[in-house]
């Protein structure tokens, strides 16, 4: 099996495709009901084809074309599979295509929803993506049911190939960026009451003139974009003190508040509330930087910074980071 980590549910697991799902998967995937949905499946479906998709998602797997995973269940003591769920990626356009399947035996117990609803969260907070697309067939609205309920939204509509239809057929078109998922939308604050949102971040320097950039992780808000580490202040605590608590909290470090050096402040409005973040440079600490949180580290050269896809806010500090060091 890939080293991909099979990524859970409350009732499922998304994992690779193995050789022993080919003849289960043939038999739920081969039904007209199922095909006629899906526009690159063919009717009837060959026992032959399954054994194929499975050599063929692992390769896309192995080399990061795509992440095509088989979504299982429990039945007593048994797994069983159940559907399937997948990722296309287009690395050129920080993109990627979803689709997937479920055997009509599970139809009706929110099987889609719940796995396609967390590759996407997973897609988006893991990979260098800004957006994800699906296409539904206009006679298909449990499945457009199914990409609202998970954050996307209708972008347009046109005409697409359907193998097992034998020709095109019309479609809605539907696309999901971070800020639609469920969680990281947030409500707008009336004209007037402006909510002042005070963070303290930190650059963290090494020996070698690198900066520590942390990936926000899946389940935040902005899951998947790269910050400079800190947090919120706690009523009542100064920012020195915050970013002492965070550093620790976060990535298991100690630093004396004397080597917290402030550098710029970022100033930013965003929809429901306007961020103030002073930014602290520290060359010195006690301890390595350790993931905590589920969060991903990374030391960047300053020349290399603006690869990172950032918050709005941090932004502006990376020129100046750039131009100080």
């Amino acid at each position: 099996m890939s080293d991909f980590a099979p990524l859970a549910t409350e009732r499922l697991m998304l994992r690779p495709f193995l050789p022993s799902d080919a003849a289960e998967l043939h038999r739920l995937i081969n039904d007209w009901e199922v095909c006629r949905m899906l526009a690159a499946v063919p009717y009837p479906y060959a026992r032959a084809m399954a054994d194929e998709w499975v050599t063929t998602t692992a390769e896309s797997l192995a080399n990061g074309r795509a992440y095509q995973l088989v979504i299982t269940g429990r039945e007593g003591d048994q797994e069983m599979v159940v559907g399937g769920v997948g990722l296309r990626l287009h690395r050129t356009e920080r993109s990627a295509d979803l689709g997937y399947w479920v055997g009509r035996r599970f139809w009706g117990h929110g099987v889609a929803s719940e796995a396609a609803g967390r590759l996407v969260r997973w897609g988006l907070a893991n990979l260098d993506l800004d957006r994800i697309e699906a296409s539904v067939a206009t006679d298909n609205p449990g499945s457009m049911s199914v990409l609202r309920r998970i954050g996307f939204r209708q972008v347009g509509a046109g005409r697409q190939k359907f193998e097992a239809r034998g020709g095109e057929h019309p479609v809605l078109r539907f696309e999901a960026t971070r800020e639609d998922l469920p969680g990281a939308r947030r409500e707008i604050i009336p004209a007037g009451e402006t909510k002042l949102l005070l963070v303290a971040a930190c650059a963290l320097i090494d020996t070698d003139g690198r900066i520590l950039l942390a990936r926000r992780p899946e389940g935040k808000a902005m899951a998947g974009l790269w910050e400079f580490p800190g947090g919120k202040l706690a009523p009542g605590e100064t920012p020195e003190a915050a970013l002492i608590r965070e550093l620790r909290e976060e990535l298991g470090i100690d630093v004396a508040s004397n080597c917290l050096a402030a550098f710029a402040f970022a100033s930013h409005a965003y929809e429901a509330f306007h961020l103030l973040m002073p930014l602290f440079l520290c060359r010195r600490w006690t301890g390595t930087p350790t993931p905590r949180e589920g969060q991903v580290l990374a030391w960047v050269r300053p020349e290399k910074l603006s690869d990172y896809k950032m918050p709005a806010a941090d932004l502006p500090l990376v020129p100046l980071l750039r131009d100080f060091l």
